[in-house]
């Protein structure tokens, strides 16, 4: 993987990271917003130490362990990538409870245009903001957007030390499952 500066990562702030998407795909799933890594290299879940692509191998999505650069491999399985927010930053705090709320509301555009039969949402914190439910927990949500079923994910970051990629494993193998059926 390419390492950046820190004027490289700065440079990438606020940058757009275009979607992984098609028609009716399986499982479309939606990070919070694009890091400063994704945003310099223009693959999702970039950032060495995220967990997003070990964790959707070990759950069944994929057949063997994808690179953030194959990204448009996904596809291929019927699964996709998109953002609740779609400007990188360097945390997910640097986002206001507007943007959430107005991505929320760009996201079930998107979910009723590209028709997937799941929207996945990786992060319940950034679920609850986006869509106002304040409830929200991890698995599968009475709410359709669109036509889509919704599940909510644990976040894959390396920050998120409540989940180790074996029990998110579980979690992402629990949909993979729902949306097989």
């Amino acid at each position: 993987m390419t390492r950046f500066t820190q004027a490289e990562l700065e440079a990438a702030r606020g940058r757009l990271v275009p979607d992984v998407a098609a028609d009716g795909l399986q499982v479309l799933f939606c990070g919070i917003n694009p890091g400063l890594t994704t945003a310099a290299t223009g693959h999702h879940f970039a950032r060495p130490g995220n967990r997003f692509w070990p964790v959707l191998h070990l759950s069944g999505f994929t057949p063997r362990l994808l690179k953030p650069a194959e990204q448009q491999e996904l596809l291929s399985y019927g699964l996709g990538i998109t953002n609740v927010v779609a400007r990188a930053t360097a945390r997910a705090d640097e986002l206001t409870a507007e943007e959430y709320r107005e991505g929320g509301r760009h996201l079930a555009l998107k979910v009723a245009r590209l028709r997937p039969r799941w929207l996945a949402v990786v992060g319940v914190t950034a679920y609850r903001a986006a869509f106002d439910d304040r409830t929200a927990q991890v698995g599968p949500q009475e709410r359709l957007i669109g036509d889509a079923r919704v599940w909510v994910l644990p976040n894959p970051s390396g920050l998120n030390a409540h989940w180790t990629a074996a029990t998110m494993a579980e979690e992402y193998g629990r949909l993979r499952v729902a949306a097989q059926a």
